[in-house]
C-alpha cells in the first residue's frame, strides 16, 4: 500500500495526483455545465465555450494546490509585468510561425489571396477574443498542473511525449480529420505540442505558451482565412487554392496540416531546445 499510493518520501505519488486532478475536472466540468444553463443568453454569446474550460481546468487545479498548500502561481500564473510581457512576446511568435509557414506555401504557388468583403476590425477582435479563450483552456489543460506533475512523475521527455500524443488524439474528432491530412494534422498537432511544452519549461511560466497558442490560430484563420484545425472561419482575406497537394497547402484543415508547416515547427522547437530558458518570478524554468 505504501509503495503504491506513497512515494520514498510519504508523499501521494504523482500518478495519483493527476487522477484526482482529471476526476475533479469531470465533476467541477458537471456543476458549471449545469449553472451555465442558468446564464442569459444575451450573455454567454459573450464568453466562448474555452472560457468555460479554462475555468474548469483552473478550478481543478486550484483545488489540487489547495490540497497540496501550494500558490498557483506555482503552476505558471503568476501574473504581472513579465507575464503580460511573455504573453506578447508568445503572440507575436505565433503570428511569425503561420507568417512564414503561409510564406512559404504562396511561394510555392499553393494560393493567393483575396481581402474577404465585409469583414472589418470586429471580426479581428472577435477572432483574438475566442482565441485568446482557447489558448488559457488548451495550455491551462495540457501544460498545466496534469503535465507538470507528470514531469515530477516521469520526467520531461516522458511528459512531452505523453502530452504530445494526448494533444493529438484531442483533435482527431475534428471535421477533416480523414486520409493523408489526418496523418500530417497528427504530427503538426504533436509538434506544436513539444513547441508549447517548451515554452513553458524554458520559462516557469504558461504565459508564453499561451500567447503563441493565440498568435498561431488568430493569424491562421481571423487573420490569414484558413481552417483552424478543420475549423473554417471567414478571415480578413481568403485564400483561394491552386489545386495542388493538400500536404502543401494543408487544405480545408489549415496551414497545420502542411509539410511546410512540419518544417517550420520543427525549426522552432530546435531554437527553443537550444535556449537555456529564464524563469519567471515563482516558477521554475528546465534545461532538460
Amino acid at each position: 500500500m505504501h509503495t503504491v499510493f506513497l512515494d520514498d518520501q510519504g508523499h501521494l505519488r504523482n500518478g495519483w495526483r493527476i487522477l484526482g486532478w482529471f476526476a475533479l475536472v469531470m465533476a467541477v466540468g458537471f456543476i458549471l455545465g449545469h449553472l451555465f444553463r442558468f446564464v442569459p443568453p444575451s450573455v454567454r454569446r459573450f464568453v466562448p465555450g474555452p472560457w468555460i474550460e479554462f475555468l474548469i481546468f483552473l478550478l481543478a487545479a486550484g483545488i489540487c494546490l489547495q490540497i497540496e498548500r501550494a500558490p498557483l502561481a506555482s503552476i505558471g500564473f503568476r501574473f504581472g509585468d513579465r507575464w503580460v510581457k511573455e504573453l506578447a512576446l508568445g503572440t507575436l511568435g505565433g503570428f511569425g510561425l503561420m507568417a512564414v509557414t503561409a510564406a512559404v506555401v504562396f511561394a510555392l504557388g499553393g494560393f493567393h489571396w483575396i481581402r474577404t468583403p465585409q469583414v472589418g476590425i470586429g471580426t479581428l477582435l472577435k477572432g483574438a477574443w475566442l482565441y485568446l479563450a482557447v489558448g488559457f483552456a488548451e495550455e491551462t489543460g495540457f501544460r498545466g498542473y496534469a503535465f507538470q506533475r507528470l514531469i515530477r512523475g516521469i520526467g520531461v521527455p516522458g511528459a512531452q511525449l505523453v502530452f504530445a500524443l494526448l494533444f493529438a488524439l484531442a483533435h482527431w474528432g475534428n471535421p477533416g480529420m480523414s486520409g493523408a491530412t489526418r496523418i500530417w494534422a497528427t504530427v503538426n498537432i504533436a509538434l506544436a505540442a513539444i513547441l508549447l511544452g517548451l515554452a513553458y519549461l524554458r520559462t516557469g511560466s504558461l504565459a508564453l505558451p499561451i500567447g503563441i497558442h493565440l498568435g498561431w490560430n488568430w493569424t491562421q484563420g481571423t487573420l490569414f482565412g484558413f481552417g483552424v484545425s478543420g475549423t473554417s472561419e471567414a478571415g480578413w482575406w481568403t485564400p483561394i487554392f491552386h489545386g495542388r497537394p493538400t500536404w502543401l497547402t494543408g487544405g480545408a484543415f489549415g496551414l497545420e496540416a502542411s509539410l511546410p508547416c512540419v518544417l517550420v515547427c520543427g525549426a522552432a522547437i530546435l531554437l527553443l531546445a537550444r535556449w537555456k530558458g529564464s524563469a519567471s518570478p515563482g516558477g521554475e524554468a528546465f534545461t532538460a
